[in-house]
């Protein structure tokens, strides 16, 4: 992570050197731009593995999930890895994060990829099973679960070795190579969702790494979503009560929101924007709030918001939350950080789209400010 900021530092002091043409100017944002990314992403990989991601379960098919990235195994594996498949019918159907299946998936197969140097014979098979097995040094686990096999004709796994290679930052590759992270993040997907990963290995002979999901039964089937895009659009005057107990990122959400047209007023706890509604509920038209604050949480001011003022819509965001993790977001609309200014605009109009003709944008409210909460200038 120290080897990501160091980036982001020089790409800024490079930015601050007088006489830069546009080129260098542009290539020094990119770099910010791009290692945000990465670090977003290992954050993430982090925080899967410590189970404490907040994660969107529903009903889906396993075989027709793997099926559907089977555009990128191909891409990832090479034209030199055979891949053979074992999908069962009927189908087998789990409830749990799909973007997050789809991630575990890739990650092992890359770790199998890996373990064959490119070149070898991947079986990826789907079965349903009353029990998860025994593991090298863990007890059996009774229950009906669905099982995802990936087994490879790699290098193998010594004896020794089954009990770390789930832990974060252990790998057997070269410096470069990889992070350690992939396999982590199998592992607290696993433990997350109920389930569990399982890996057997015979040295030269390959591996084979069974995650394990409980099953959703039979006779569910998924329901159809239907999720169109918002277009990226301004603010044009929609008011937003920021609730933030970071002074420094709720203000920096209240210029982001000013450079989208939208006016704001800062809440820095819970209880501060309870007050601010119950002195002009009217005057607002979206609330903005992050999960984690001292005192009363994120999920506890949406909830006690729908039940006082059923018609104004909450949007909570976090990069981290135990009670994300452990309950969900409540049904409320969450907004991962970091987010960009595109992904803030278009869950924002999402949400005032959907309550049109409620709050200021209807009666043309002026902001308000109580109890320490301050408009933006």
């Amino acid at each position: 992570f120290n080897n990501l900021l160091t980036v982001i530092r020089g790409s800024v002091d490079l930015l601050r050197r007088p006489g830069l043409t546009d080129e260098r100017r542009d290539r020094y944002i990119e770099a910010i731009s791009d290692t945000v990314t990465r670090a977003a992403k290992l954050t993430g990989q982090l925080l899967a593995f410590a189970r404490r991601q907040a994660l969107k379960p529903e009903i889906f098919d396993v075989g027709a999930a793997i099926v559907a990235t089977r555009d990128m195994i191909k891409t990832l594996t090479g034209s030199r890895i055979r891949i053979v498949t074992d999908f069962p019918d009927p189908s087998c159907f789990v409830n749990a994060d799909l973007s997050q299946f789809d991630t575990a998936i890739i990650n092992m197969i890359v770790n199998a990829r890996d373990a064959m140097d490119g070149e070898g014979t991947l079986i990826v098979s789907v079965h349903g099973s009353n029990a998860i097995p025994a593991g090298h040094s863990h007890p059996a686990i009774k229950g009906e679960f669905v099982a995802v096999t990936i087994r490879d004709t790699g290098a193998g796994i010594a004896a020794e070795r089954l009990d770390q290679v789930f832990e974060p930052f252990f790998t057997t590759k070269d410096v470069g190579q990889g992070t350690g992270l992939g396999l982590s993040q199998v592992y607290g997907f696993a433990k997350q969702s109920g389930g569990e990963v399982r890996v057997e290995s015979i040295v030269g002979e390959g591996a084979a790494f069974t995650l394990y999901l409980p099953c959703a039964g039979a006779d569910v089937a998924p329901k159809a979503k239907s999720t169109p895009l918002v277009p990226l659009a301004a603010g044009h005057g929609t008011c937003v009560l920021v609730v933030e107990d970071n002074a420094d990122v709720g203000h920096f959400a209240q210029q982001t929101l000013a450079e989208l047209g939208y006016r704001t007023t800062f809440a820095p706890d819970g209880e501060a924007a309870l007050a601010a509604l119950e002195n002009g509920a009217d005057g607002f038209d979206v609330v903005f709030s992050d999960v984690v604050m001292p005192g009363m949480n994120g999920i506890d001011l949406a909830q006690t918001i729908r039940a006082r003022h059923p018609h104004l819509p909450v949007i909570l965001t976090s990069g981290y939350s135990h009670v994300l993790a452990r309950e969900g977001s409540a049904g409320f609309e969450l907004l991962r950080k970091p987010y960009s200014m595109e992904e803030l605009s278009r869950v924002l109009q999402a949400a005032t789209t959907s309550h049109v003709g409620v709050g200021a944008a209807a009666v043309g409210g002026e902001i308000a400010s109580t109890n320490g909460a301050t408009s933006a200038p």
